[in-house]
């Protein structure tokens, strides 16, 4: 029997990161602290400072992934001095630059996102996750994410025209339009890159937290079971603990010592590792005392 493994590590990422080999993570699904966004918990990173901050970190994530893996970043720009901060443009760009492929970039729909009022905006009901790939062949396993035909399949599909059983030239002139009948008789359809989920309701005792549905989603979309699922800012452990449920083996990184006991109460892991001696964003100490030993997975 194959043993799942769910590791939860303290300290800050670009530290712990070194200490594992290269081309080991077939995904890593994360959601960083906004810029000047939970100054309580993390301290808070300027924008103007963001792309710094982060592409030191990037790097590390780079080098442990594997060259068909995939790297989701859910962030979302923050409103500043009555317009939209450009630090999440700057670091799409800076990361290209790192050696990153900006592949796709999917809409998270916040369909319960709290009501407000603002003098020159209306609230905020999606978040960015961006896709970066090293290669651009990379794994992807479409069939399980299919979505439901929908209502539209039975009207549309049993009244069919002439254009709809053949590709035919589109009458205003956006290329080809599509052969209906090849959905005849299917039950399900590939979804839209637009995800439709609610946020976190229930009490993580985090300040941050996305719901399982989204890291579960990227997990199934991009990994099958037995692979290697990383979370280098994990919070209250939400990424591993669908990787578990899922059989995926997974990596768990935060700074918040208070975060990363939580995370291993919630993950039930086979072979659980302690938390490192924590470490401070923006200087890069290891403890000596708590060394990290190098992981090589097959």
């Amino acid at each position: 029997m194959r043993i799942v493994t769910a590791e939860i590590k303290r300290g800050d990422c670009r530290a712990v990161l070194a200490d594992y080999d290269d081309n080991l993570f077939d995904l890593i699904v994360t959601s960083p602290p906004y810029a000047d966004k939970r100054k309580n918990t993390y301290g808070g990173i300027a924008p103007d400072k963001y792309v710094e901050w982060f592409l030191p970190r990037s790097e590390q994530f780079l080098r442990v992934l594997k060259p068909t893996g995939t790297f989701i970043l859910n962030i979302k720009e923050k409103a500043e001095n009555g317009e939209r901060h450009t630090f999440v443009i700057e670091l799409i760009l800076a990361l290209r630059k790192q050696g990153w492929l900006w592949t796709e970039e999917f809409i998270w729909h916040k369909k319960n996102c709290y009501p407000g009022k603002w003098p020159n905006r209306f609230r905020d009901a999606w978040e960015r996750c961006l896709q970066f790939n090293k290669t651009r062949h990379f794994k992807m396993y479409q069939e399980a994410v299919m979505v439901p035909m929908g209502d539209w399949a039975g009207p549309r599909l049993k009244s069919l025209g002439k254009n709809d059983v053949v590709r035919f030239d589109s009458q205003v002139g956006s290329g080809f339009g599509k052969n209906i009948t090849n959905w005849l008789g299917r039950e399900k359809a590939y979804p839209t890159n637009v995800l439709h989920l609610a946020t976190e309701c229930g009490n993580k005792n985090h300040s941050a937290a996305f719901p399982e549905a989204l890291p579960e989603w990227f997990i199934q979309l991009f990994t099958q079971e037995g692979d290697y699922v990383l979370d280098p800012f994990v919070g209250s452990g939400t990424t591993c603990i669908v990787a578990q449920k899922l059989r995926r083996n997974s990596v768990g990184i935060d700074i918040v010592g208070d975060y990363c006991n939580l995370a291993e109460e919630e993950v039930v892991a086979t072979d659980k590792m302690l938390c490192e001696k924590a470490a401070n964003y923006g200087k890069d100490n290891r403890s000596t005392n708590h060394k990290l030993h190098r992981k090589a997975h097959s």
